[in-house]
């Protein structure tokens, strides 16, 4: 049975026709405005009525970025979307005009790990959490084959596990959050720095954004890295490191098999993971007397969102 899944941007939702082997056959594209929800639904209604002209489908799954409440109704809150305990499923639900079609939200970082775990990097293991290295640091954590999710909707918001007390603000009213050092805003938070403090050994970087620092950003990092830039390679490092101790940390709550590492920045491949597993191990809790947990990259890419979310709605649909 075929179900489709929505990948909800802060300017744009991707849109596929998802099979029971978690591969797309149909796709689509709309344009948002993040401040304007009620459009963001009708854009999603009119992407699923142009695949349901050819594609036959019972239900729908909503992959939000954002608190997601229990009951897979509403996204009670949103840091770049102007969603306020919004009943984003309803509405889609009434646009779509359609009674046989079940409507289920999840957050996008969860539906990205479902992805992984059901189709992707972690399809052969029973236990895995999914680090998501984006604007912030998403995660999910999947635990004896099922998604957790928590009593409120609220679980695997790892990224703002307090790591450096009075550290960074972060957009969640606190300070020192883990996405604050282990993000992509911070890899470019820290070359942005670089290349002001030490413009000559950011000469690359520079080059690489026209010439203005500001203008700095992770995949010219990641670029510059992979040319053997020292700077670069050591940037890298440090964003590696900070994923790799907090993933010990995990590990020592949790004990999954393997840890899943998504987001643009893996292109960086070793350059990246490397360090995150050499940090792992040197901060791993009973290190000599417990396995090493293998940190390994995504394998679904940007359609994990889609796949993820999908696939969760025809579990949900099929349980109710």
């Amino acid at each position: 049975m075929h179900a489709i899944g929505v990948d909800i941007g802060g300017t744009k939702i991707a849109v596929g026709v998802v099979d029971e082997d978690g591969a797309i056959i149909a796709k689509t594209k709309r344009k948002t405005q993040p401040q304007d929800p009620a459009s963001i639904d009708a854009a999603i209604a009119d992407a699923v009525a142009e695949l349901a002209a050819e594609h036959e489908f019972h239900s729908v799954g909503l992959a939000a970025a954002g608190f997601v409440s229990s009951d897979q109704e509403h996204v009670l809150f949103a840091p770049n979307i102007a969603w306020r305990d919004y009943p984003l499923a309803d509405n889609v639900r009434r646009l779509l005009g359609r009674d046989d079609v079940a409507v289920v939200v999840e957050n996008d970082a969860n539906a990205a790990g479902w992805a992984e775990f059901a189709f992707g990097a972690a399809r052969d293991v029973a236990h895995m959490a999914l680090l998501t290295i984006g604007t912030g640091l998403g995660a999910a954590l999947v635990v004896d084959g099922k998604l957790v999710r928590g009593a409120y909707g609220f679980a695997a918001e790892l990224g703002h596990l307090r790591v450096v007390p009075g550290g960074h603000p972060c957009g969640c009213g606190l300070r020192g959050c883990w996405e604050q050092y282990a993000s992509g805003s911070a890899l470019t938070r820290e070359a942005r720095r670089a290349a002001l403090e030490r413009p000559v050994r950011a000469a690359r970087l520079l080059e690489l954004a026209g010439g203005n620092a500001i203008d700095i950003h992770g995949p010219q990092v990641t670029e510059a890295a992979m040319e053997g830039d020292e700077l670069g390679i050591e940037l890298l490092a440090e964003l590696g490191r900070w994923i790799g101790e907090g993933s010990a940390s995990l590990a020592a709550a949790l004990d999954p098999e393997l840890f899943v590492i998504g987001g643009g920045v893996v292109a960086a491949g070793d350059l990246l993971l490397h360090p995150a597993r050499a940090a792992f191990e040197d901060n791993l809790p009973a290190r000599g007397h417990r396995p090493i947990v293998p940190i390994v990259p995504a394998q679904m890419g940007n359609d994990a969102g889609i796949v993820g979310a999908a696939d969760l709605a025809r579990l949900a649909a099929a349980n109710r």
